[in-house]
Order: structure tokens, then C-alpha cells, then sequence
């Protein structure tokens, strides 16, 4: 075996007469997290797929080691002066990395916070309509910018280009039960606490000691509106300086005048949260929302103006723009076909581009941050997908199987993080993590080709058992929705059961979300709803304080000891001087790539000697951290710990520790901790967003027990599921399609998984074949 400078590994065989060059991406002593000195080779122009138990160390090896180092050598082309404004790396923990080429990432992490972020402005497709109206618009606008409801020709005069009109709610602001100086008036600034709430109180023209609902109708409209159009009123303010007359103009006039007409962020003590929390929020009626100007809004393609084109459907924009026959239209036209016609491909076509970026669910984001990487020409790229099933019916994952091969063929390496039997299946080669997670996981169980995987010792099987439930739950009552219209559902009506297990199924956009996030709650406030939401991780958080048994452990430790609380905390008394309570320090290395050092002083565990000094149970604080959920059950006493401690057993994370960071999970780690967290709270209804998502096969019987015991003590759990084995052993399932956007929002089937098989819909087909596959 030779090294050539090109760092491709030359292999010569007894056989052949010239060397054959191999060229892979090699990794040698991987040592990231829970990697336990693994060496790996990669083959290149390949679609590789990492799986295994969640926590086992996929992500350790892709995206903490892979692409962390490809990223940090790109950046070390640039000067120096360059590469301190870009974000910097630290170099994994490895011994070696070698033939890495430029990476892109697409993860599932939602996209922008941005609130006027869209798909549209996501995939840089805006820019092209406003240029496209420009050139063929007619009445012709010379400007692409006047386009723009941030622009100053092209906003709504009515509404600031903001789209939406807030107004002051009286029921919100106002409590008219109470007086004003027992606080009816919500609004702080507006409060007996702001000085505008002591002149209503002083001022005379007002008792602050009745309730608002006995004042009479005359003074009542004085208080919330001011006087009679074309009088004025005035209450005198008494300053240092005496008494001074300033003019009442209703509270209502006066807040909309202070608080929605000028910009928020320019005042003191109050945020936008405030303002919105005591008002409400519509469409402005000039422009319906879209926030431009009535002059942009009379510019028109086709009878389209740039406001409706904003609204149609992906597959509906498509047909407008081939409409396009002027030759400079169709040529900008033309830019923004391929985009479009990625995302319909990949099972977006329901979307539009005024489709809040924020809005969208995991698996929708990530098939949209697909789509915009696809333009590239480029090629050697290394593509990596941190598992790209998610959020996709078994139908739509055909398409993402053509996409990643088709990514391959332009000399692309393709690495993957995936637990779908369909896509682990399309892999040139797998490589599977474990044999468990955390410190059980860090080793390569299985390398090779998908034949050989049922042989291994991995525990992803190629053909594993799908089971129907043939013995559902009685359905004695059930939950009613009536005639729901929200965003495409079609005036249904839907009985749900009570006290059942229940799948609600569906492609994607076909109005599972809309059905059971919005419909639902509304009908069901007490809900208990599990969604795909992050859970805001930090260095300083960890699995006691997201579960809320740290304060509880602090107390054991001080009552014990006798020494305050806070000592047992490194975010405060007890942190270890040298690193903050950080574990770690980060020297200051000038040009450098940054470097973690494991803090001298407490040699990680973030706390002072003298926080150290105090033990209970033979354990010091950090110690107790150290547990592990498992051996947490056997250490403590306290009832409330303990339930708590159970749930993450239950949800099957006993292997991590007490004190382990949220911001060192996986995904599906974090999808369960989420779970453990709100099964602490006592509950009838509860209602998951794909609970299966960054869960392998082997973890999804963990997680369906935990369904079945909950709704065995008589609570009803509602799961929005594309995952087969989870709808198989569901008690009912609920169908909605045909398609997405304005092809679905119908109710297609409702009954028992045994009598899906019989059904003609998309789900059943995928149902009776996963049964036909173990037939075979």
C-alpha cells in the first residue's frame, strides 16, 4: 500500500498488470464523542449510507469529524484576514484525514428565523419574478426593485409593505371587571406601573377605584376611545414643576398612535412580543396581504400580477411560465423553471412561494435546501443528507432515491444518514454504527454491500417483519371534528378514537398538519401536542436541567451539607474559577484554528474544589452527573426525581448521563428526551408529530410500548406517522389525500390496520407490500 501526493491510496493486485488507483476518503483514529479510535474508508462517486441505533455515532463520524475537517481546510485557502471573518473550525479529534474533497451539508435543522423568509426568497427565485415583471409587465414598472414591498415605491402605503394591519383588542388589553388601579389595563406601559397609567389614575377625568363595566357609556367611550370627534379633553399631569394639561385621546387612540405607528424596536422596555400579545393581526384590506403598492399590484403577466403568481401552486407557477413566449420573458423565465421543477419533483409541487420558510416541517425544509443545492454544476462535491426520508410517505421516497443516484452520476460522493429500508437498500455500500449507543456505540459493526447485512452482527435487517394489529381496541367514544376548512381541507368531518392507538397518514401536504395541529387543538385545547420543534440546546444545558430535576438534586445536595444551593451549580457559586463552568477552556490562538482544552483546573467536570468537597451518598455533584440513567434509578430516593429519571428510561435513553449536554444529542435523542419531558405531565390526549423521526428500526418497538402503556392507563395517543411498522400496529388510521396542497385535504380512509389492506390508497399499497416482502 502506497501514498501518492495526490493522497489517493494506490492498490496493486497480484492480477493486474497496471496499478489501479482506488480513490476513497480516508479516516484513522476517530475519536469525536463517543468514537472509540475507529479508522474508516470511504469509497468515493458512491452513495454510502451511515446507519444504526440512534446515539450510536452516525453523526459523530459524518458531520463532527467529515465535514468539520473539509470545511476547515477550505477556509485555510484563504488569507489570513479572510479567513477571521469566516466561521472557524476546530480540528476533529482524529489521527489522520485524508482525500476529503469540498462538502455540502443538508440537515434537517429548520431554516431561518426570518419572518419575511420564503421559498421564494430561499431559493433566490424572487429576484427573477421582480426582473421578469420589470421586463414584460404591463402597465411597464422600469424597476425590478419597485417590485419589492421593502422598497419605497413598491411598499403598501396602508399597511408599511408589512402585509398584515395590527390592531388593539379591547378584550385583550382591557379587563373590565377590574378598576384602574387594580391593573384593568394589561398593557404595562399603559399600567398603574407606567407613568401614562398614573396620569389616568390622577387626572380627574376618571374613578380609579371603580371597575370599568360600572362606568357609564359615556365616560366608558371617554376612557377607551377619547372624546366626540372635533373635541378635546384635557387632564392635568402633576411633575415636579406643578401640574401641566396634556390633551386625553383613549387609550385605544393612544396605543395605536405609540405603540403600532411607530418602530418598536426604537423604544425602551417594550418589545414587539408586548405590543402583539394585547392586539390582533389581519390582512390589510389594500393589499391583501401581499404588502405591495396598488401601482406594482396593476402590473400583470398573463393577467397574473407578481402578488398571485406569489400564491399559485409550484406545479401551477410551472404552467404560467412556459405561458411566457416574449423572447427576453421566457429567458428569465427560463432561470427559474429548473429550480421549480426540482421542487415538484422532489414532492413539493403543493407549495407556493409565499410559503413561510418557517412554516415548513423538518423533512418539507430539507427537501427544499435539496432542491437549491441541485442547481450546482459542480462536481467531486461530497453531498451529505442527515436522513432525507423524513417527513416523506413511503411513496415520495422513490423520488429522493432517483435524486440521490442522479446526484452519483455527476462524479458526486453521497453520504447519508438513514434508518428507511428503502434507501439503505439503493446504497452502494453501508456502513453501520454500534453495537448500541452512547458509550455502548463508537464502533463500526457492519462495512459492505447490502447482501451481506443480514449475516452480520449489525442490527439493521434488509428484511424485516412488519406486523399488523389484528386485535385493536374497542371504540367506545371518539374525538369529533366538524366541517374543518383550514389552510386545504375540504369541509371535512373526522370521529377519531378515544383511548386508542391512532396513525393519521398521508403524503406530504396532504393536510395531516392542518387536520391535527390546528383543527384538533382548537376543539381539544388540553391537548398535549409533541412536535418537531427544537428544543434550544446550549453548552450549558444538560439532561437534568431540560428534564427539571437539577434544582431537585441541588436541594438534596444542600440539605444534606448544610451549604447553599447555588454551590451545586457551575453556572453560578459553584463553577470552577479557571473555565467558567464550562469544562473546558479556549485559549487565545491569533490566527489559528480555535482549540478546546480539556480545564486544567477541574479536568472537566465544571465545578470548584470546594463544590467538590461535599458529598451525598458517597457522590460529589459532579459525580451524580455522572450517572447514567440506568444507574440514576438505583441512586436516588426522591419520588419526583424518580418519575422523572423513568420516562427517559422508558423512552429508551438509559444510557445517557445525568450531566451529558443537549447540544451533544442526535437527532432522534432529542426527539425522545422531547417525549420523556412532556410524558411527565398528566394527561388524556396526546398528539406526536412524527415520534418516529432519527429512530432506527430497532428503536421504534421502544417507543410504540411507550404508546401502548400510555394509552393502556386510559390516555388516547394521536400520532401524524408515515412510518409502516408504527401504522401497522396502530388500533385505527385516519387517510388524508389524494395528493398535496389543493390535490388533498379529503379523508380517503378511516378504519383498522387489517381492513387498510383491502383499501386502494397509497398507504395501503405501500402497507401490502411490506407484508408481501416477508411473504417472499
Amino acid at each position: 500500500m502506497y501514498k501518492f501526493a495526490n493522497l489517493r491510496t494506490l492498490q496493486i493486485r497480484k492480477d493486474d498488470k497496471v496499478p489501479k488507483i482506488i480513490d476513497e476518503i480516508i479516516l484513522r483514529g476517530l475519536k469525536e464523542n463517543n468514537l472509540k479510535n475507529i479508522d474508516i474508508n470511504i469509497p468515493k462517486e458512491k452513495i454510502i449510507v451511515f446507519t444504526g441505533l440512534s446515539g450510536s455515532g452516525k453523526s459523530s463520524v459524518v458531520f463532527d469529524t467529515l465535514a468539520t475537517e473539509s470545511r476547515r481546510q477550505m477556509t485555510m485557502n484563504y488569507p489570513h484576514y479572510v479567513r477571521n471573518q469566516m466561521p472557524r473550525y476546530e480540528r476533529p479529534h482524529a489521527d489522520l484525514m485524508q482525500n476529503l474533497s469540498p462538502v455540502v451539508v443538508v440537515e434537517q435543522r429548520q431554516v431561518g428565523g426570518n419572518s419575511r423568509s420564503t421559498v421564494g426568497t430561499y431559493m433566490d427565485i424572487h429576484p427573477l419574478i421582480r426582473l421578469l415583471f420589470s421586463r414584460i409587465g404591463t402597465p411597464p414598472i422600469a424597476s425590478a426593485t419597485d417590485f419589492s414591498s421593502q422598497s419605497s415605491f413598491g411598499k403598501c402605503p396602508a399597511c408599511s409593505g408589512f402585509g398584515k394591519v395590527i390592531a388593539p383588542d379591547l378584550n385583550k388589553m382591557v379587563d373590565v371587571d377590574k378598576s384602574l388601579r387594580a391593573y384593568a389595563v394589561k398593557f404595562k406601559p399603559l399600567s398603574p406601573s407606567g407613568w401614562q397609567g398614573r396620569w389616568m389614575m390622577t387626572g380627574g377625568l376618571f374613578d380609579p377605584d371603580k371597575p370599568i363595566k360600572d362606568y357609564s357609556e359615556e365616560k366608558r367611550h371617554l376612557l377607551l376611545y377619547g372624546p366626540p370627534e372635533g373635541e378635546s379633553v384635557f387632564a392635568p399631569f402633576h411633575t415636579k414643576n406643578g401640574p401641566q394639561d396634556h390633551e386625553w385621546d383613549g387609550l385605544l387612540p393612544r396605543f395605536t398612535r405609540l405603540y403600532i405607528n411607530r418602530d418598536i424596536s426604537k423604544l425602551k422596555q417594550v418589545s414587539q412580543e408586548d405590543v402583539l400579545a394585547v392586539s390582533t393581526q389581519s390582512d390589510c384590506q389594500n393589499c391583501l396581504g401581499s404588502g405591495l403598492s396598488p401601482e406594482v399590484l396593476a402590473c400583470r403577466i398573463n393577467g397574473f400580477n407578481i402578488a398571485e403568481y406569489d400564491q399559485l401552486e409550484l406545479t401551477e407557477f410551472l404552467e404560467e411560465l412556459n405561458r411566457i413566449h416574449d423572447p427576453l420573458g421566457a429567458s428569465i423565465a427560463q432561470q427559474a423553471i429548473a429550480p421549480i421543477q426540482q421542487l415538484v419533483e422532489l414532492g413539493l409541487g403543493y407549495l407556493s412561494l409565499s410559503r413561510k420558510m418557517g412554516t415548513l416541517s423538518g423533512g418539507e425544509a430539507q427537501r427544499v435546501k435539496i432542491a437549491r443545492h441541485l442547481g450546482s454544476s459542480l462536481n467531486n462535491i461530497t453531498y451529505i443528507f442527515d436522513e432525507p426520508s423524513a417527513g416523506l410517505h413511503p411513496e415520495e421516497v422513490d423520488r429522493l432515491i432517483q435524486l440521490l443516484k442522479s446526484i452519483k452520476e455527476y462524479h458526486n460522493t453521497v453520504i447519508v444518514i438513514e434508518h428507511d429500508l428503502s434507501v439503505i437498500k439503493a446504497a452502494d455500500e453501508i456502513i453501520e454504527m454500534g453495537p448500541g449507543a452512547g458509550v455502548s456505540g463508537g464502533e463500526i459493526v457492519y462495512q459492505g454491500k447490502l447482501e451481506g447485512l443480514d449475516n452480520s452482527k449489525a442490527a439493521t435487517r434488509v428484511n424485516q417483519q412488519l406486523t399488523i394489529n389484528k386485535r385493536p381496541r374497542d371504540r367506545k367514544s371518539y374525538f369529533t371534528i366538524k366541517r374543518a376548512c383550514h389552510n386545504n381541507l375540504k369541509n371535512i368531518s373526522v370521529k377519531i378514537p378515544q383511548h386508542a392507538l391512532v396513525s393519521i397518514c398521508g403524503v406530504s401536504g396532504s393536510g395531516k398538519s392542518s387536520l391535527m395541529m390546528e383543527a384538533f387543538p382548537e376543539n381539544y385545547p388540553e391537548t398535549i401536542l409533541v412536535g418537531q420543534g427544537s428544543i434550544g440546546i446550549s453548552s450549558r444545558s444538560t439532561i437534568a436541567t431540560y428534564m427539571g430535576i437539577m434544582d431537585d438534586i441541588r436541594a438534596i445536595l444542600a440539605k444534606e451539607t448544610g451549604q447553599p444551593a447555588g454551590l451545586f451549580t457551575f453556572n453560578s457559586l459553584g463553577a470552577c474559577p479557571m473555565c467558567k463552568g464550562k469544562g473546558v477552556t479556549t485559549p487565545d490562538v491569533a490566527f489559528a484554528d480555535p482549540v478546546t482544552v480539556l480545564c486544567e483546573a477541574c479536568h472537566g467536570m465544571r465545578y470548584s474544589d470546594e463544590a467538590l468537597l461535599y458529598r451525598y451518598q458517597d457522590k460529589n455533584i459532579a459525580e451524580i452527573l455522572g450517572l447514567t440513567i440506568d444507574e440514576a434509578i438505583n441512586y436516588f430516593k426522591v419520588p419526583r426525581i424518580l418519575n422523572r429519571v423513568n420516562t427517559l428510561l422508558d423512552v429508551g435513553l438509559g444510557y445517557l448521563t445525568l450531566g451529558q449536554t443537549t447540544s451533544s444529542l442526535s437527532g432522534g435523542e432529542v426527539q425522545r428526551l422531547k417525549l420523556a419531558s412532556h410524558l411527565q405531565k398528566k394527561g388524556q390526549i396526546y398528539l406526536l408529530d412524527e415520534p418516529s423521526l432519527g429512530l432506527h428500526k430497532k428503536d421504534n418497538g421502544k417507543l410504540l410500548d411507550v404508546f401502548q402503556n400510555l394509552v393502556n392507563k386510559g390516555n388516547s395517543v394521536i400520532i401524524i406517522e408515515h412510518n409502516l411498522d408504527f401504522i401497522a400496529a396502530s388500533d385505527w388510521v385516519i387517510e388524508l389525500g389524494p395528493g398535496g396542497g389543493k390535490q388533498g385535504g379529503q379523508i380517503l380512509f378511516e378504519g383498522t390496520p387489517e381492513e387498510m389492506l383491502t383499501a386502494e390508497t397509497l398507504t395501503s399499497k405501500w402497507l401490502k407490500n411490506g407484508i408481501a416482502e416477508q411473504l417472499t
